[in-house]
């Protein structure tokens, strides 16, 4: 009996520490880790429709050092509402109001609204700062109500605002995300009522060890990007250059890691400044380097060149005669310069960027091996974690006319985005396979338990061998090519690769003035670090991408090198090959 006793005193006892310890665990969420929150309801006098101050995750660029700065995040001050029924004196009132806050709200606008008797409560004014919102509560004018407010900010304005996104009532009336990683991630970033309590107890009694999950299992809290952001600020400045000096319609820019499809710049200009988007043309919400298709041109090569060599129908040494122009199916197409080379190896492919030899080793794969090596690259979307991504334009190969196929090789007739293009060239830069691409690498729960996000899954396209002969022919261009063979870097290998492509007249040509110029390469050649995707479309008074782009391609090489000290590959005892 004195055993079974004691056994149940234990029992209880146990009973009794485990309901301390979650009730000690449950105060210090509420008390530290969510105090500011719980501090912020208290302090607010008003709520219409009972709803609280708006809460919402946040979300981090990740610095080089592995430290968090904050993309997006949450300011506080005050909003400003009137009660018709107690307003005394409608012209004290917004004398007082327009006092703290000039232009908010015009005169006529404000008497229409305090004149609304019917009403108890109506918002004035928004987002004023803590010291207008207690000057204003100061004065203590009749049916004026100074209430704590919560909004959206983000800190770096334009930075990254495309792939950030922004935060505004949808469909219902409540705040969530309409754009970018806002969207995307948008109920991992939510906040219920009840949030902190089931994270705190499912957290508790979950494998806490298991910190590798995917996107979708991940629970609430904020979101930690691969953005690095002064990457980011020098991509967006770089670009903003060269779409103004050439007048052209869009830029854009992805800077990848092509060994984990981790993206640490992502950019077009024009954009927009998330915290001001009152005068903003919508379409620049979106995000052009997921949604829109091009045609890219001559950056496709490489990709032709690997087909080849990987299904062995050629090998660096494979020759060929370039007659300079040729007619397939009653249609001609000749090298960029309507020139002939005679007898020339597959180096100069991509050396002169040979039209004729793209399509020559498209007519050596055949039609049906053609297919597969670009369907595999193209017709499948890349999975980024953005939301809307577009779909490669690929149906001229799946028509028997050998034309679709030689002009594809080259770059022109299909179409991908440059999120699509970077995955593909990617490829080639990380031993044949397909990486995917994304901008979040972990989720950091309200616990404070950081999960990493599992983006492991590749697609194997091409053999090591076959990326490793096309990257020698990519570092060739730079070290012979490239700007008269001045953009060698004596200690560093730089595979790269210009396009240019005509662009569609909406009439089933191609305008003979009007261009879309690209450019690709990565570095070091043969254990890349990173990989640069660039484009502008249709910039003005120029031809080819050499003339736009390489300078900026050139320039964000040595800025990356720089910056993360990337160690030389060539003038040292030894190299890193793939």
């Amino acid at each position: 009996m004195r055993a079974q006793f004691r056994s149940r005193i234990r029992l209880i006892l146990t009973f009794v520490v485990l309901a301390a310890l979650l009730i000690l665990g449950r105060l210090y969420f509420i008390q530290i880790v969510e105090g500011d929150r719980y501090s912020q309801k208290a302090d607010r006098q008003f709520a219409s429709g009972g709803s609280g101050l708006f809460d919402r995750g946040s979300i981090y660029f990740t610095r080089k050092d592995g430290t968090s700065i904050s993309a997006a995040t949450l300011s506080t001050g005050f909003l400003v509402a009137i009660n018709p029924q107690t307003i005394t004196d409608p012209e004290v009132a917004y004398a007082a109001i327009n006092s703290i806050a000039p232009d908010a709200i015009t005169h006529d606008a404000f008497l229409i609204l305090a004149a609304k008797k019917s009403q108890v409560y109506i918002e004035v004014v928004h987002r004023l700062s803590d010291e207008n919102g207690k000057a204003l509560a100061a004065k203590s004018i009749p049916g004026v109500q100074v209430l704590r407010e919560r909004w959206r900010y983000y800190p770096g304005g334009l930075l990254a605002a495309q792939s950030i996104g922004i935060v505004s009532y949808g469909s219902g009336d409540s705040l969530s995300g309409q754009t970018g990683l806002e969207a995307t991630y948008d109920d991992m970033l939510m906040r219920s009522g009840d949030a902190l309590y089931k994270n705190f107890f499912a957290e508790l009694f979950s494998n806490v060890g298991n910190l590798l999950v995917s996107a979708k299992d991940a629970r609430e809290g904020d979101i930690v990007t691969t953005i690095e952001p002064e990457v980011q600020t020098r991509l967006e400045h770089d670009l903003a250059k060269v779409n103004q000096r050439y007048s052209s319609r869009e830029s854009g820019g992805i800077i990848m890691d092509p060994k984990t499809g981790a993206i640490i710049a992502i950019a077009t200009y024009p954009t927009y400044d998330a915290n001001n988007l009152q005068d903003i043309d919508a379409m620049l919400l979106g995000n052009p380097l997921v949604e829109h298709v091009h045609e890219f041109g001559s950056i496709m090569k490489p990709l032709t060149m690997a087909s080849g060599l990987d299904a062995g129908v050629i090998t660096p040494e494979t020759t060929y005669n370039d007659t300079g122009c040729i007619t397939v199916n009653t249609k001609q197409i000749c090298n960029w310069d309507l020139k002939p080379r005679g007898v020339v190896p597959m180096k100069q492919i991509i050396v002169q960027s040979l039209n004729l030899g793209a399509a020559w080793i498209a007519t050596e794969l055949g039609q049906d091996k053609f297919r597969e090596y670009f369907t595999k690259l193209f017709d499948q979307k890349t999975g980024i974690d953005l939301p809307s991504e577009g779909r490669s334009l690929i149906g001229n190969l799946s028509k028997p006319q050998q034309i679709g196929y030689d002009t594809a090789s080259y770059g022109q007739g299909i179409a991908e985005t440059p999120v699509q293009m970077i995955r593909a060239l990617g490829a080639i830069a990380n031993g044949g396979s397909m990486v995917q691409p994304h901008l979040v690498r972990a989720i950091r729960l309200n616990t404070g338990i950081e999960r990493t996000l599992d983006w492991s899954q590749t697609t194997p396209v091409f053999s090591p061998t076959a990326v490793r002969e096309t990257t020698e022919m990519m570092t060739a261009l730079v070290d012979e090519k490239l700007e008269g063979g001045k953009a060698k870097i004596p200690t560093m290998s730089v595979a790269a690769k210009t396009g240019t492509a005509q662009l569609t007249n909406g009439r089933g040509g191609y305008y003979t003035d009007r261009f879309f110029h690209s450019f690709v390469g990565f570095f070091p050649s043969y254990n890349p670090r990173f990989i640069i995707l660039l484009y502008t479309d249709y910039p003005k008074h120029v031809e080819y991408a050499s003339e736009t782009l390489d300078s900026t391609f050139l320039d964000l090489v040595h800025f990356l090198i720089d910056y993360y000290a990337v160690p030389p590959d060539r003038g040292v005892a030894s190299t890193t090959a793939i």
